[in-house]
């Protein structure tokens, strides 16, 4: 199994995503992430069903540094159960070794 991740996040807006992506690469927690505009979003929320606009954005982070990335974001994050999932990775090795290097503890 891979120690890389890609964990993906949902955001209200682009702003939103933007500060909360600069946020955690500045602070080491991710090698980097990209922001994906565009999604819409139809969910189930305390008895209502909604239909919103949102953005995605895609981080690269470590294994080992999943759970403080999580914690972080939740923080920052204005939804009160943000969606926060993370998958393994199998790609190419330099790349790999580069979120290795950059992407969290």
């Amino acid at each position: 199994m891979s120690d890389v991740l890609f964990a993906f996040v949902t955001f209200p807006s682009m702003e939103k995503a933007a500060e909360v992506t600069r946020t955690v690469v500045e602070e080491g927690l991710v090698a980097g992430g990209n922001m994906v505009p565009g999604l819409r979003s139809i969910y189930r929320w305390e008895g209502k069903v909604y239909d919103e606009a949102e953005v995605m954005t895609i981080f690269q982070v470590r294994e080992v540094g999943f759970a403080a990335f999580v914690a972080r974001v939740k923080e920052l994050h204005p939804y009160q159960v943000p969606e926060i999932v993370g998958f393994p990775v199998v790609g190419y090795g330099p790349y790999l070794d580069w979120v290795r290097h950059h992407g969290g503890s």
